[in-house]
């Protein structure tokens, strides 16, 4: 296990590509994620962790020793790709034993870890497989072998789920983390899909335009998104958006919502901002905003409702647990208070 610092690293690829003045502390033994949309960073932290790239400043730090200028074979890190990148010629054995024999360990050894970590991960039965003979889960396994065996002080991996199917990709993400729970290595891991941050980090760190944006726990992220950008990226279905006015009155404030309005307790100090609402805290009430259905889609275990709000040309998502509404029937909908956000309009931080 193994502690990471990030200090202040900057690559700079020209027009806003890349990674600026990056700070982070990784946590012996945690399982971190970096999360982001295509070409925020992410790739590129990673790459400069396992040093293959070299940052343009700042430095990288493993136990508090400086390794910015380390190669990567004197790190002791292990690396899975997004395309398993296997030897096709080799069998899974050879695949797997290949950094073992690179140590020049003996061949008792060798073989004694390799089957070890097979039946560790289930694969002992394909061991004498090649590549093209394999299920894109068994390729993964066997990568995921060939890094585990080198006893590494630290895991990376580059959305190495991505190329699975979705049953698959399900099953695996329990067994990567069973795995490393196990193992107990600091394990950095780089995706852009926010359901596998959310079942797999204990901390993420997200990224947009190259800079940290947030960093904590995902369900801390989930609940108290520092900004548009972070709420819009964490949740499924994605979160309602919507433009309002806010009118100051005492102790409460009105919040305009197309040519209609409610109130929220508190002194809010914004004329206009943007309203955030997760589908889950949108519910149907008896009074409330007035609200038409026109269309419900069914996926098996929950309902979710499309609304087009009164004054308002925008959907508005809300999820239930069983059908009990009509398309173009008219209903009323509420917000539940303490889960509203209001965001700036102009910065895009949340103000509520």
């Amino acid at each position: 296990m193994a502690d990471i610092k990030l200090d202040k690293i900057t690559k700079d690829y020209g027009k806003h590509k890349g990674v600026f003045d990056l700070d982070l502390q990784i946590k012996s033994g945690e399982f971190f994620v970096i999360l982001g949309p295509s070409g925020c960073g992410k790739t590129t932290t990673l790459r400069i962790i396992a040093g293959l790239e070299t940052p343009d400043s700042g430095r990288v730090y493993l136990d508090d020793v400086d390794i910015t200028d380390y190669p990567p074979k004197d790190r002791n890190m292990s690396m899975v790709f997004q395309n398993y990148a296997l030897y096709p010629f080799m069998s899974a054995r050879d695949n797997i034993a290949f950094p073992l024999k690179k140590k020049k360990m003996s061949k008792q050894d060798i073989n004694r870890k390799v089957e070890e970590i097979a039946e560790t991960l289930s694969i002992s039965d394909i061991l004498d497989k090649k590549p093209g003979q394999l299920s894109g889960g068994q390729r993964q396994r066997v990568a995921l072998a060939r890094a585990i065996v080198k006893e590494p002080k630290v895991f990376l991996m580059d959305e190495p789920l991505s190329n699975l199917d979705a049953k698959l990709r399900i099953s695996m993400r329990a067994e990567l983390k069973n795995i490393q729970r196990k193992l107990g290595i600091t394990t950095v891991y780089v995706t852009h899909d926010q359901i596998e941050a959310m079942t797999l980090a204990d901390r993420t760190a997200i990224l947009d335009g190259g800079k940290l944006v947030q960093l904590d726990s995902p369900l801390k992220i989930y609940e108290q998104p520092a900004t548009i950008f972070v709420a819009g990226f964490m949740g499924d279905p994605p979160i309602n958006f919507i433009d309002v006015e806010i009118e100051n009155s005492g102790e409460q404030s009105i919040i305009h919502v197309g040519s209609q309005s409610f109130t929220l307790s508190g002194n809010i100090p914004v004329k206009k901002a943007v309203l955030g609402i997760r589908p889950e805290d949108v519910r149907v009430s008896e009074k409330g905003l007035k609200a038409k259905l026109y269309f419900e889609q069914v996926l098996g275990s929950r309902y979710i409702q499309h609304f087009k709000l009164d004054g308002l040309d925008k959907d508005v998502l809300s999820v239930s647990t069983h059908a009990q509404y009509k398309d173009g029937e008219e209903y009323y909908i509420t917000f539940t208070e303490g889960k509203i956000f209001l965001f700036d309009k102009e910065t895009g931080k949340r103000i509520l």
